[in-house]
């Protein structure tokens, strides 16, 4: 009776121990900018969804600063076990590779692309106290006085943007570089700068408080939030648009079981009545894909990047 009980004791102690299921336990969010952000925002929102359907909590954590090095870098050097997840804008996940030489992670082979989320039109604006009423005032001034107006960059993204808006006028600015886009935006409500350009989510605010005036809206069509305020390409900056977007990335190697599965539910989230709402409430709209399409559209806006910051002979650093 004995030596049965230890036979059966022997395999039981030999058999493999099942895979538990993913997940077992709470999930990081990671998200580079601050609280308030597009981002961060829509990492709450994805993030109460997948805690609800996972049975387990999605908790945000914000790390910005040093161009979202820290945040990026966080996630990169994270278990590729599903437990750390990276809700992050293009600036750490394209303009990076094309601004900076060196950086402590490589936004292509550290990452397992999830999904894409939402795009976000971003505007160009000036003081409510500017001179310049329309976006041709401020083109006529600028090719007035070649490099000396000064506009706020709180991003890479945004430089990038602004120096693109450049080129295609034949015109020059001084670029200030500040520590994200709120103090950016804000030093242009006080009149510090002659200019700027973010994402709407971050201008209206202030558009509302009569602090900013919109020039035009770098997007494909005009939006709700401003009906009357035309786009850049109908101020006369034809086919030029702009964009700040999301998406979901794991680190690297993260088990394609896990990847498939968070990428199913966050675009079943995004593209319900209740995702699409809340991105429109947001100014943007929704924009998702499976994992293989944010990598491809990843590689080519990084290309597309690089070659604009050749052209308009941005500083590489």
């Amino acid at each position: 009776m004995f030596a049965a009980s230890a036979a059966v004791f022997v395999i039981a102690a030999a058999a493999p121990a099942a895979r538990a299921a993913w997940p077992e336990h709470a999930v990081k969010v990671i998200v580079s900018l601050p609280p308030g952000s597009g981002a961060d925002t829509t990492a709450r929102f994805i993030s109460k969804y997948l805690s609800q359907e996972l049975g387990q909590p999605f908790v945000v954590e914000n790390r910005p600063g040093a161009n979202s090095f820290i945040a990026a870098r966080a996630v990169a050097e994270s278990a590729a076990d599903g437990y750390t997840m990276f809700v992050a804008s293009n600036s750490p996940m394209v303009t990076n590779a094309a601004v900076f030489k060196k950086r402590p992670y490589d936004p292509v082979k550290d990452f397992s692309p999830v999904a894409s989320l939402a795009r976000f039109p971003m505007v160009l604006v000036v003081p409510a106290s500017s001179p310049y009423k329309t976006l041709q005032d401020l083109v006529t001034a600028a090719k007035q006085a070649p490099g000396k107006l000064n506009y706020a960059s709180g991003t890479p993204t945004y430089q990038v943007a602004m120096e693109r808006f450049h080129d295609r006028n034949g015109i020059r600015g001084n670029p200030i570089q500040y520590k994200g886009t709120s103090p950016a935006i804000n030093d242009t409500a006080g009149g510090n700068v002659d200019y700027s350009i973010a994402e709407v989510s971050a201008v209206m605010p202030l558009v509302h408080a009569g602090k900013l005036r919109p020039l035009a809206v770098a997007s494909d069509t005009r939006i709700k939030e401003l009906p009357q305020m035309p786009t850049v390409s109908e101020a006369g900056t034809k086919g030029f648009e702009a964009y700040a977007w999301t998406g979901v990335f794991f680190p690297a190697n993260t088990p394609p079981a896990i990847v498939d599965k968070v990428s199913a539910l966050v675009r079943k989230t995004m593209n319900s009545a209740d995702g699409v709402a809340f991105i429109d409430n947001l100014g943007g709209t929704v924009f998702t894909g499976t994992p293989a399409q944010l990598r491809d559209f990843q590689v080519k806006e990084i290309e597309a990047t690089r070659k604009i910051v050749k052209a308009a002979n941005i500083p590489v650093e």
